[in-house]
């Protein structure tokens, strides 16, 4: 079987014996770029070898690059694939198929990362190359990023880190030089995009910085600081708390960043998201400590819903409009859901939905099976016959409560039908009520009254001034 051994030469100073050996008894020698220190071996030994730069320089992208550098190392025989760093990991899937194809084995020799090379004193840290470094990175512990290879990657980790670090947060670069030592120069991370001297051999040192130190914090901090307030010597408060005693304060939270978009501000809307936020990760933390869940398996769970209930996104279904989409995320929620006759779909709205929003809902999903009238022309004599229901319970013939609950239910379904949030009006129609009483009562001081001591005509006079002097 022919065989790709796929030598790393990393430095000429940690090259090791197996991959100098590989290269020197190569029948063919496969040079991934010649324009590198790590090359010097090579060059200086005089050895034939075939550089791969010239695809570097032809190929569309990164991935063309990878197959075009795949074939031409099935092209032949058996071979040697010198690489630099540790290896060609971005490049490996693609060599490995191609070499699948053709019935040739691959071999990958160990070698010496650019990070251990520029950093050999560094123990136990996270090692990263630029292009993958992930969105969540461990602060505490040492930080090290190969192939730091040019300022606009440099920008994009920066700005990456910056949501970590602290903009003024001391890093070092290690700038391998043409003998294959490296230079160091250390200055802040907001400095990291200015650098003029970066290539594939650069690598940056970021120390640990402590939770104090840092000025910027992630979702996972917060689950952090969630654990630590509820392990033992953490707050006595936060250790008392159970779901059930939560559940309250969601719904505030909730409330207060429906005010908060209302009000279009933004501090305030990041605000009160974090406040909704702590409350999730505050019952996952719960859960973890009781061994059922974690907020992994939360995170993990509203992700394949999401991507179950868009077909068309991430399957082979076509929707066209948002009609289809909500049309289909119905259907795949019922049978998700297990949801075999129109009562159990009525029953999952939540019970504790304020009561305008869920009859709306409920009357919304009766709606699906054709049980609804057309439109609110339709609807508005229902309100009529209720009322008379009404006026008849409060002259003794009938249930008052239950013909007053009918009559809110008629009103809902008529605004509902006319495209309008019975929730959200009610809402208007208190504030309006609010600004009315308001100036009502600043009218009856302006004439050195008190509201609470005139009777109900006079206090209807000033309502009836207010109302005029709003809609000025």
């Amino acid at each position: 079987m022919k065989t790709i051994v796929i030598a790393p030469l990393s430095t000429p100073q940690t090259l090791t014996r197996a991959a100098w050996d590989a290269v020197l008894c190569a029948k063919t020698l496969y040079l991934q770029t010649a324009e590198h220190p790590s090359a010097k071996p090579v060059l200086d030994a005089g050895l034939t070898f075939v550089s791969m730069d010239d695809l570097y320089e032809t190929a569309a992208d990164f991935d063309a690059l990878n197959e075009a550098i795949a074939a031409r190392l099935v092209s032949g025989g058996d071979c040697v694939y010198a690489v630099m760093g540790d290896g060609c990991f971005a490049q490996l899937p693609a060599i490995e198929a191609a070499a699948k194809k053709k019935g040739f084995r691959v071999d990958v020799l160990p070698g010496v990362s650019y990070a251990k090379a520029a950093f050999p004193a560094v123990q136990d840290a996270q090692v990263f190359t630029a292009r993958t470094l992930p969105n969540r990175v461990d602060p505490s512990v040492p930080l090290l990023i190969q192939e730091l290879d040019s300022p606009i990657i440099a920008g994009e980790v920066k700005l990456a880190l910056s949501e970590i670090y602290p903009d003024d947060w001391s890093v070092t670069l290690a700038t391998m030089q043409p003998d294959g030592h490296y230079a160091y120069r250390t200055f802040p991370l907001s400095e990291l995009d200015r650098r003029r001297t970066l290539f594939a051999g650069s690598v940056l040192y970021l120390s640990p910085a402590s939770f104090e130190q840092r000025t910027r914090y992630g979702y996972y901090d917060l689950v952090t600081v969630l654990k630590r307030l509820r392990a033992p010597g953490g707050c006595p408060w936060d250790r008392e708390q159970t779901h059930e005693s939560l559940k309250g304060d969601l719904i505030e939270e909730c409330y207060e960043l429906n005010d908060a978009i209302d009000e279009q501000d933004d501090a305030h809307i990041i605000e009160e998201l974090g406040d909704v936020l702590m409350d999730v990760v505050f019952h996952a933390t719960i859960a973890d400590e009781q061994g059922r869940f974690n907020e992994n398996d939360v995170a993990d769970g509203i992700v394949k819903k999401m991507v179950y209930r868009h077909p068309h996104v991430f399957g082979t279904e076509k929707a066209e409009t948002s009609a289809d989409v909500l049309k289909r995320w119905d259907e795949l929620k019922q049978k998700e859901k297990n949801q075999k006759t129109q009562k159990e779909v009525l029953c999952a709205v939540p019970k504790r939905f304020p009561a305008l929003m869920r009859s709306g809902k409920v009357q919304k999903r009766a709606r699906k099976v054709g049980f609804d009238w057309n439109d609110a022309n339709e609807a508005l004599p229902k309100v009529y016959e209720e009322l008379d229901e009404l006026k008849a319970a409060m002259n003794g013939a009938g249930d008052i409560a239950e013909e007053a609950g009918d009559l809110l239910f008629a009103i809902v379904n008529v605004i509902r039908l006319l495209g309008l949030d019975s929730e959200q009006l009610l809402h208007d129609a208190t504030d309006k009520f609010i600004a009315r009483f308001g100036r009502m009562e600043e009218f009856a001081a302006a004439d050195g009254k008190n509201l609470a001591d005139l009777p109900l005509s006079e206090q209807d006079k000033y309502w009836e001034k207010a109302k005029k002097s709003l809609l000025i």
